[in-house]
């Protein structure tokens, strides 16, 4: 599968434009897949639901089906996160992963930058930064730029610098 990251700091906008990316790049005709990194506490579960009591009693996993959807939820219990390679694998094969936050794993990046954060780019950090996409144009030396509007340019970005992982 190839696979491109989307990485920035918190409020720069990334989960706005996973949204409008998916449907840009299926209407290309590519199939897209999706991996989002989530806070630490974060849980897709309820109180009061039959799965989440599955859990609280000590189930290491909960697969919950319906005919719209299935999930599974594995619980560490104390292992460490899975790296993101382990995740992708658990991924049936579709034309592309978009990766939501994971800035630290080594795959291909396009920066979301939004100059009102106050936070600084991250591409001087990180090699594997490919493009930025901002509401303002980066200092010099930096990776290609693309409005972080423009989203058909962020679908080119993302297809191009996209590699197999």
């Amino acid at each position: 599968m190839r696979i491109i990251g989307l990485a920035g700091w918190s409020g720069a906008g990334k989960t706005t434009l996973v949204v409008r990316l998916i449907p840009a790049l299926i209407a290309r005709g590519i199939s897209v897949s999706t991996v989002k990194h989530a806070h630490h506490h974060f849980d897709v579960d309820q109180p009061g639901k039959d799965s989440f009591e599955h859990r609280q009693a000590g189930a290491a996993q909960v697969l919950v089906s319906s005919a719209n959807r299935w999930a599974l939820m594995t619980e560490h219990r104390g292992a460490p996160e899975p790296p993101l390679a382990e995740l992708l694998a658990r991924l049936n094969p579709v034309d592309l992963v978009v990766v939501e936050g994971f800035k630290r794993e080594p795959v291909p990046k396009i920066e979301i930058f939004r100059s009102a954060n106050g936070k600084p780019f991250l591409y001087p950090e990180d090699p594997l930064i490919r493009a930025v996409a901002s509401d303002v144009p980066p200092p010099e030396r930096a990776p290609p730029f693309v409005h972080l509007d423009d989203v058909e340019a962020i679908a080119d970005a993302a297809l191009r610098h996209a590699e197999n992982f």
